[in-house]
């Protein structure tokens, strides 16, 4: 009885996680460690509550055996940061040091070289092809939008409960029309799905905030990828080399606190010499009926009423 797999799902703030490769016989300890691990909480933080109304679990008998504890088999565990319990100072100094050595690393790396900004077309598709460069290495591909509008509607058309229209503004098969269509602006909707389909936070870089929008922060993903946002337009940000001509990066570690910086440096620059679109006061045209429009707010409300999607500014 005691080597039975015991399949548990945990429910935390993060969502919810599948623990893999428990036993009956296993500890308790190792049930912290599998928790600590997916959902990056330390082990003497760690707090369990189940049933219904959900009661506090004693785990604090690392040495037991999961046998011990009320769990079977197919039990959602409801998974808690106990703030209260304070992190210890062996664990404290243990992140100091790492946090030293990757901060030297990350110091020599940003000494070698600089983020920059990569354009791309301005073909209402920027967004796509912006995402798509980063996560390529740099490499541009004018057929990649349509490859990730079409990623994007086969991930929204197979979950209608999570992609409803309360998140998407319109029906969910009337969204995957829309994002097919080659004149349909990227956003927020778009970003977070292609950073969940990549496994890889995406950082944008608003230029008229001066701020940084992390999709994908509440993941455990191990990369960090750049593009830069001015109000309408999405490019690429890629890491160039000082010391090798046409050596790029766009992939980093999402503890690379100098890379992170040298982002925000550049939307502050941008910033302060007003490089960014004021979406609620610039002036538009509609390109199918040459109707004067300003604003984003006017653009969607024209769009809703008459189908056009396709507008300039002027």
């Amino acid at each position: 009885m005691s080597e039975q797999n015991l399949r548990l799902r945990i429910q935390t703030k993060s969502g919810h996680k599948l623990l893999d490769g428990l036993f009956l016989a296993s500890t308790v300890g190792s049930l912290k460690q599998a928790i600590s691990d997916s959902a990056n909480i330390p082990k003497n933080r760690i707090k369990i509550r189940q049933g219904y109304p959900p009661k506090i679990i004693d785990i604090s008998n690392e040495i037991a055996e999961l046998s011990t504890l009320p769990f079977r088999s197919g039990d959602t565990l409801i998974v808690e940061e106990d703030e209260s319990n304070p992190i210890s100072n062996e664990t404290i100094n243990q992140v100091d040091e790492r946090l030293d050595t990757l901060l030297h690393h990350q110091l020599e790396e940003g000494a070698t070289g600089i983020l920059t900004r990569k354009v791309v077309p301005a073909d209402n598709s920027c967004l796509f092809t912006s995402v798509h460069l980063v996560m390529n290495d740099g490499a541009y591909d004018s057929s990649a939008s349509p490859q990730l509008r079409e990623v994007i509607a086969g991930i929204v058309s197979s979950d209608p409960a999570t992609y409803s229209e309360a998140i998407l503004g319109k029906p969910n098969s009337a969204y995957c029309r829309w994002i097919r269509d080659k004149n349909s602006w990227g956003g927020g909707i778009e970003l977070a799905i292609l950073s969940q389909y990549y496994n890889t936070e995406i950082a944008v870089v608003d230029t008229q905030s001066g701020r940084v929008d992390r999709f994908g922060e509440d993941k455990t993903y191990k990369e960090r990828v750049f593009i830069i946002y001015d109000g309408i337009h999405y490019d690429s940000l890629v890491y160039e080399s000082i010391e090798q001509v046409g050596a790029v990066r766009t992939k980093f570690s999402i503890h690379n606190a100098v890379i992170l910086a040298q982002a925000l440096e550049l939307a502050s620059e941008a910033k302060s010499i007003r490089q960014f679109t004021d979406v609620a006061g610039f002036s538009l045209r509609c390109s199918s009926c040459q109707q004067p429009l300003r604003g984003q707010k006017e653009a969607a409300e024209h769009a809703k009423a008459t189908g056009h999607v396709d507008f300039g500014e002027y």
